[in-house]
C-alpha cells in the first residue's frame, strides 16, 4: 500500500458518557456500581450460584486491586518483573434490588476494566468472558433480571493466577469502574456515535456525526432525533434535527452542523465543546447522549515533523504504565489528574499509553488538562513475550478486543496516534506482514482519520516486516536515537516518530562521581556489572540500559532535527515492576523522571528548563558529604545565558551551557556551609537558588498537595513527608522511620517513599523516609468533616496537619 508523504487528519471529539435525567421510565440512567461487594481471595466453585452464602467475605467498594494489598516476595509467581506482589483467583458479589419500571427497560453491566480473564453470571446465569485485562466490555442483563423485593446478584470470578503474564505490574481485580445502564428500548447504542471534523480553519468548522440507534422493541418505531452543539459556556451553537422510523435492531444516521470561528483544541488551549444527543419518540424524551467535541486538525510531515491546527509543532511526550504507585492498578481520578498536573508542570504535552488501552477517565482528563495520546492496544501479539501473555488470547480475542478499543476511544479529540503494538517479534517473521495489514484494516473500518502505527525496534527497512506490510502510516521507532539521523534516506517520504526514549537510570537522591562518566547497566543482555549494593542509580544524567541513551544525548539529536516531530521518554513515572538492572528486593522501575511517589528527580528539571515557560534554576546534588570529598555540582537553567556557583560565598565562576550540552558543572571539594547558584541575563540576575548543609534530623515536615478535598470517599490529598534539622533544611540522606495517624473523615489509602527496592508494604500506618522523604495518601469518607493527620517518629518533633473534607 503506497502511503502519501503527507498525512493529514481532522480531530475528533470525547468518549461517550451517558447521561440520566428526568422519569425513570424515559430516560437512561448510567448509574456508578462501585459500592457494598463482597470480595474473597480465593475460589470457591459454587460461588456463581445466586443463592451461595457471601456473608462472611470481605466487604469493600471498587475499584479495587488485591495484588497492591499483599506482601512482596522473590517467589511471587508474577516473578519481580511483574512487581514481586501476589496475584491468584477471587471472586466478588453484589446483591442489589430494582424497582419494576414503569415502562419497559433494559439493561446492561459496563466493566471498565478487570484484571484478568473475568466471568460473569448475573443470578447463576453465565453471561460470558473476557480475558484481556485492559479493555472495557458490557453484557445484557435483561432477560434474568428480577424485581422488587427477591433482589439479583451479581458474581464475578477473576482469575490472575497463570503467571507471568505480563512484562510489568498488572494488578489483580475490578480495578476500574462498574456501571448498571438502564435504558428505554429505543436508545444510542453502546459506544454509539463517531464524530469528525472534515473540514477546519480558523472561520470555520464543519461536523458530522454519525449515530448508531438501537431498537429492542419488537415493531419498528418512529422517533425524532436531535443533536446540539453547547460550547464552553454552555452556549447553543448548532443544531440538527431528524424524523426516522426505526426497524427492530440496529439503524445508522448522521448528522451535520458548521461551527463559525470555532475554538480549536490544543494542548495549551484544550477548548471542548458538548454535543447532546436526544432521542424523542411520541413527544417523550427517551434516551440523552452527550459527545464531547474537540476540533481541530493535524499533519505528520516527512520534512517538517508535527504540525498542528496550522502550526508546526514538537511533541514534548512521555510513557505512562498505568498503575498509580501505592494505590496500584486501582483506578481513582484524582490520583490520575494529580500524575498529568506534575507531568504538564514539566512541559510535557503528549502521553503514550503504553502499552494497552487505559482507563476512560484518564482520556477524559487528557481531553480537559491538554494532552495528545498515542492509544495502544496491545504488547504482545501470536509470538510469545511473556509465557502467560496474550499470545494465548490471540486467535480468539484480537479482533475483538482492537474494535472495541477504538469504537470506545475514537470520539476523544486527545488521541491523535493509533498504534497496533509496541516492539512485537512478528517484526522478524513474515507473519508480520499479513498482521499489521489485518489490524491496520480493522482501525481503518472505524476511523479513518487518524494515522495507525505500531512502535518498532529495528531500523533496517529490509528486515522489519511491519514495515515492509505497507500498512503503516506512520513509522514509529524505540531507541537508536542515532539512527534517526539515517531516517530520510532509509526511508524517503515516510512520516516518523519517536514513541520511545531514553531508558535512563535512576534514584531520587542518589549520586555517583564522577558524573561525567556514562555507567551502563547492564552493558549487554543478562552480563553481569558493578552495580551499587544498596541497589540505586545515580540522578546525574550518567546512568543508562544498554538499549538506552542519555537525556541530553536523545534530546539534542530531536530538538535539532526538524524532520523528528518529537520524543516519547521512557517513562513519565516510576512504575511497579520491570526492576532493571537490579534483582530482587528490587520491585519497580529506575526508568521515570519522576519516582513512584510523584516526587521529581533531577532531569525533570532538565525538560522543564526545555519544554515548558517556566524560568528554571535547579542546582544539585545536596550539600552534604565527607569533608574534603570531590563533589560534582549541576545547575539546569533556561531563560538566562550563564550561571554563577557559590561556595561558601566564594565564586566558583561563572559558566554556560556548551552546544548540545542542558547543563553546567562545576567539581569542587566539600567543606560545611552553603551552595548557592545565580543565573543572568545580559548582566542581570534572573534566580537564586542556595542550599546549606543540613545538620542532624530534627523535625517533621507535612506538605498536603490540598489541604481541602471532597466528601465522595474517593478524592486524596497526597501528603509530602520530609525529615529536617532544626532549621527546616531536609536531611538528604534521613531514613526514619515515620508512624502515621489519621483520625475523623479519611484514612490512609497508601504510603510510599520512592526506593525501587523497599519492601515495606504500600498499605500501612508507617514509612520509612527514603533520602529524606516519604509521601503519606489520605483519602475522604463519605461524610464532611475534618481529617487530623499525626506524624512520628522516635527522636524526632511530630508534626500536625489538618485537611479538610467538603
Amino acid at each position: 500500500m503506497k502511503r502519501k508523504q503527507n498525512i493529514n487528519l481532522f480531530l475528533l471529539a470525547m468518549v461517550l458518557a451517558l447521561v440520566g435525567c428526568g422519569p425513570k421510565s424515559q430516560l437512561a440512567e448510567r448509574q456508578n456500581f462501585d459500592k457494598d461487594w463482597r470480595f474473597l481471595l480465593g475460589d470457591d466453585s459454587l460461588a456463581f450460584q445466586q443463592a451461595f452464602d457471601d456473608s462472611q467475605w470481605r466487604k469493600l467498594n471498587l475499584p479495587h486491586d488485591w495484588s497492591i494489598e499483599g506482601e512482596f516476595s522473590a517467589d511471587a509467581p508474577a516473578t519481580p518483573e511483574g512487581g514481586a506482589l501476589p496475584t491468584g483467583t477471587g471472586w466478588y458479589r453484589k446483591t442489589f434490588k430494582l424497582e419494576k419500571p414503569d415502562e419497559a427497560q433494559v439493561f446492561y453491566i459496563d466493566f471498565d476494566g478487570v484484571m484478568a480473564n473475568s466471568e460473569v453470571w448475573i443470578n447463576g446465569h453465565y453471561l460470558g468472558k473476557r480475558p484481556f485485562g485492559y479493555i472495557s466490555f458490557r453484557y445484557d442483563l435483561t432477560p434474568y433480571l428480577k424485581f422488587g423485593e427477591e433482589g439479583n446478584t451479581l458474581a464475578v470470578r477473576v482469575d490472575n493466577s497463570a503467571q507471568p503474564a505480563s512484562r510489568w505490574y498488572t494488578g489483580s481485580g475490578i480495578y476500574r469502574h462498574v456501571w448498571l445502564v438502564e435504558k428505554n428500548p429505543v436508545h444510542v447504542a453502546h459506544w454509539g456515535t463517531f464524530v469528525t471534523t472534515p473540514e477546519v480553519s480558523a472561520e470555520l468548522a464543519k461536523v458530522k456525526l454519525d449515530i448508531q440507534l438501537e431498537n429492542r422493541k419488537e415493531t419498528n418505531s418512529s422517533v425524532v432525533v436531535k443533536s446540539t452543539i453547547t460550547d464552553a459556556d454552555g452556549q447553543a451553537v448548532a443544531e440538527a434535527q431528524n424524523k426516522l422510523d426505526l426497524t427492530v435492531g440496529l439503524s445508522t444516521l448522521t448528522q451535520n452542523f458548521e461551527l463559525k470561528n470555532p475554538a480549536l483544541w490544543s494542548p495549551e488551549n484544550p477548548n471542548l465543546y458538548t454535543i447532546s444527543t436526544q432521542v424523542l419518540s411520541s413527544g417523550k424524551l427517551v434516551d440523552q447522549y452527550e459527545t464531547p467535541l474537540g476540533v481541530r486538525f493535524f499533519e505528520f510531515t516527512a520534512d517538517q515533523g508535527f504540525f498542528l491546527n496550522g502550526t508546526q509543532y514538537k511533541l514534548h511526550g512521555v510513557n505512562q504504565h498505568h498503575d498509580l504507585g501505592a494505590l496500584g492498578a486501582a483506578v481513582n481520578t484524582r490520583a490520575m489528574e494529580r500524575q498529568l498536573e506534575i507531568l504538564k508542570d514539566m512541559g510535557v504535552n503528549a502521553i503514550r499509553m503504553a502499552h494497552n488501552p487505559p482507563a476512560p477517565e484518564l482520556l477524559q482528563l487528557c481531553d480537559r488538562m491538554g494532552f495528545l495520546v498515542i492509544d495502544e492496544s496491545f504488547d504482545e501479539w501470536k509470538k510469545r513475550k511473556a509465557k502467560q501473555g496474550y499470545h494465548l488470547y490471540w486467535d480468539d480475542w484480537h479482533k475483538r478486543d482492537l474494535e472495541d478499543m477504538i469504537l470506545r476511544d475514537r470520539n476523544h479529540p486527545s488521541i491523535f496516534v493509533w498504534s497496533i503494538g509496541n516492539e512485537i517479534p512478528e517484526q522478524f517473521d513474515t507473519t508480520g506482514i499479513r498482521i499489521t495489514r489485518e489490524l491496520a484494516d480493522i482501525v481503518k473500518s472505524l476511523d479513518t482519520t487518524r494515522p495507525v502505527t505500531a512502535a518498532l525496534t529495528e531500523t533496517d527497512p529490509e528486515k522489519n516486516n511491519l514495515y515492509k506490510s505497507g500498512a503503516l502510516d506512520l513509522l514509529s521507532f524505540n531507541y537508536k536515537h542515532k539512527e534517526y539521523l539515517k531516517f530520510p534516506d532509509r526511508y524517503p517520504g515516510e512520516c516518523m516518530l519517536a514513541s520511545e526514549n531514553m531508558s535512563a537510570l535512576s534514584t531520587r537522591g542518589q549520586y555517583d562521581f564522577p558524573s561525567d562518566s556514562v555507567r551502563i547497566w547492564p552493558p549487554a543482555y543478562n552480563s553481569p556489572f558493578d552495580g551499587n549494593a544498596d541497589l540505586t542509580a545515580s540522578s546525574f544524567d550518567n546512568c543508562i540500559a544498554y538499549w538506552g541513551a542519555t537525556h541530553e544525548d536523545t534530546w539534542a539529536v530531536v530538538k535539532n532535527n526538524e524532520f523528528i516531530p518529537g520524543m516519547f521518554i521512557w517513562s513519565g513515572f516510576d512504575y511497579i515492576g520491570e526492576p532493571l538492572p537490579y534483582p530482587y528486593p528490587a520491585r519497580s522501575s529506575y526508568l521515570g523522571i519522576i519516582d513512584l511517589c510523584g516526587f521529581p528527580k533531577d532531569a525533570y528539571y532538565m525538560y522543564q528548563s526545555e519544554w515548558s515557560d517556566k524560568t528554571v534554576l535547579h542546582l544539585f546534588p545536596h550539600w552534604n558529604w565527607d569533608e574534603g570529598q570531590i563533589i560534582d555540582l549541576w545547575a539546569y537553567y533556561n531563560n538566562a545565558d550563564e550561571v554563577e556557583l557559590f561556595v561558601n560565598g566564594v565564586s566558583q565562576g561563572r559558566k554556560s551551557k556548551a552546544t548540545d550540552k542542558f547543563h553546567v558543572m562545576w567539581r569542587v571539594p566539600f567543606h560545611p556551609g552553603s551552595i548557592k547558584a545565580i543565573s543572568y541575563k545580559d548582566g542581570q540576575e534572573i534566580l537564586e537558588q542556595e542550599i546549606k548543609t543540613a545538620g542532624p534530623a530534627a523535625k517533621i515536615e507535612l506538605i498536603a498537595d490540598r489541604s481541602k478535598i471532597n466528601a465522595n470517599g474517593t478524592d486524596l490529598s497526597f501528603i509530602t513527608v520530609k525529615v529536617t534539622d532544626k532549621d527546616g533544611n531536609m536531611v538528604p540522606d534521613a531514613a526514619n522511620l515515620i508512624n502515621f495517624n489519621v483520625e475523623g473523615e479519611g484514612f490512609v489509602a497508601g504510603v510510599d517513599n520512592g526506593y525501587q527496592a523497599s519492601t515495606e508494604p504500600f498499605k500501612a500506618n508507617y514509612r520509612k523516609v527514603f533520602n529524606g522523604m516519604c509521601l503519606l495518601i489520605v483519602q475522604s469518607t463519605e461524610k464532611a468533616g475534618t481529617i487530623n493527620v499525626t506524624a512520628s517518629s522516635e527522636g524526632l518533633d511530630s508534626n500536625f496537619l489538618t485537611v479538610t473534607s467538603n
